[in-house]
């Protein structure tokens, strides 16, 4: 991620704004408050919620995401990254591009995976019997790791985020706020990627994934530890989004 004059200037230049985007631990005031707080003071890169941090509140936190950044910047995409997935912002950047004249588009990896009732389980859905009978999928909706919304529908979740449903999974709610709206769904596989062939290979050829990622570990396996190297292999060129017209 940029930092410094560089993050800057791909706001300037490019009209791109990355923020790490936290709220507040259960302890106000706390080491981990005053840890981001010292790290925003020195890299400005931080975009703080109104918003407690907590594994089951995904959801919540989604809504808040698109209601204060919908008031804070006037932008055509709202895109949504886990921090352990890589992404190639020039790759993104055209892939949004393509679609900036549409209203309401919902753009992401779309999936339909199991309604999961049994308790106990990691993504288990408390209220899995409004999906009908036991053994039903989900209704398509865009995996977690990486989507982008369009204005007008970041709006629609910022003016109703009170009255919207939060299911237990984040990736879930956020398809059940389209259902029913006239929402373009758009399949874009080159945000999904993976990080052992597909992406490299991808990337040799010219044409680098938006984004790449681990499915078995919903993220990059060890992303710590492997986010350069994946970057290196994967990665469209440190110059590229500059040489990029959206």
């Amino acid at each position: 991620m940029p930092q410094g004059e560089e993050l800057k200037r791909l706001e300037k230049e490019k009209g791109i704004i990355m923020r790490f985007v936290i709220g507040h631990s259960a302890t106000p005031g706390g080491i981990l408050d005053r840890g981001i707080e010292a790290e925003e003071e020195q890299y400005k890169d931080f975009l703080r919620l109104n918003h407690i941090e907590g594994y089951h509140e995904l959801s919540s936190k989604t809504q808040i995401y698109f209601s204060t950044a919908v008031a804070k910047w006037d932008a055509d995409f709202y895109i949504k990254v886990d921090d352990d997935v890589h992404v190639n912002l020039g790759m993104v950047g055209s892939t949004l591009a393509r679609h900036r004249s549409k209203p309401r588009v919902y753009i992401g990896c779309m999936k339909s995976g199991p309604v999961l009732a049994q308790k106990g389980v990691k993504y288990h859905e408390p209220e899995y019997w409004k999906f009908g009978e036991e053994g039903n999928k989900y209704f398509r909706h865009a995996t977690g790791q990486i989507y982008a919304v369009s204005k007008d529908l970041a709006t629609y979740i910022s003016v109703n985020r009170h009255i919207l449903h939060r299911y237990a999974n984040e990736d879930v709610s956020l398809g059940s706020w389209f259902i029913g709206l006239d929402v373009e769904h758009i399949d874009e596989r080159s945000l999904c990627c993976g990080t052992l062939l597909d992406c490299e290979w991808k990337a040799q050829a010219g044409n680098p994934c938006g984004a790449s990622f681990d499915w078995s570990c919903s993220g990059i396996c060890k992303s710590v530890e492997r986010m350069q190297e994946v970057h290196q292999r994967c990665g469209e060129g440190d110059d590229a989004i500059w040489h990029t017209s959206f």
